[in-house]
């Protein structure tokens, strides 16, 4: 991988990064508990527990991508950076270019 390339990609991570954290602050307030006193239906409170159980399990997912592309991000100048950790070969730009967060090549991480 180029230097040019890496520097092309760690532009790319830090606005993945920038956007997750956004992300999250969003879900943070849509899974704040409903206070018990407001004055909703049954179906209503059943609504919004079920929307909440989505959205928190939406902040998980993104919780686990931001810290996967913060310690890319941390050893992005590494010489192993972009090698799969299980098969030692280089991971294609491709693959690394949509998720750069990516430790596994392809066919290992079809396995």
């Amino acid at each position: 991988m180029t230097k040019e390339d890496r520097e092309k990609l760690r532009e790319t991570m830090t606005t993945k990064v920038a956007g997750l954290k956004e992300e999250l602050l969003d879900l943070k307030e849509l899974t704040r508990p409903e206070a018990p006193d407001c004055a909703i239906g049954r179906v209503s409170r059943m609504d919004a527990i079920n929307n909440r159980s989505v959205n928190e399990a939406a902040m998980r997912n993104k919780q686990l991508k931001l810290s996967k592309l913060e310690e890319a991000l941390e050893k992005i100048d590494s010489p192993d950076f972009g090698k799969c950790t299980c098969c030692g070969q280089e991971i294609p730009w491709g693959r690394i270019a949509i998720m750069p967060e990516s430790t596994l090549c392809i066919r290992c991480a079809s396995r």
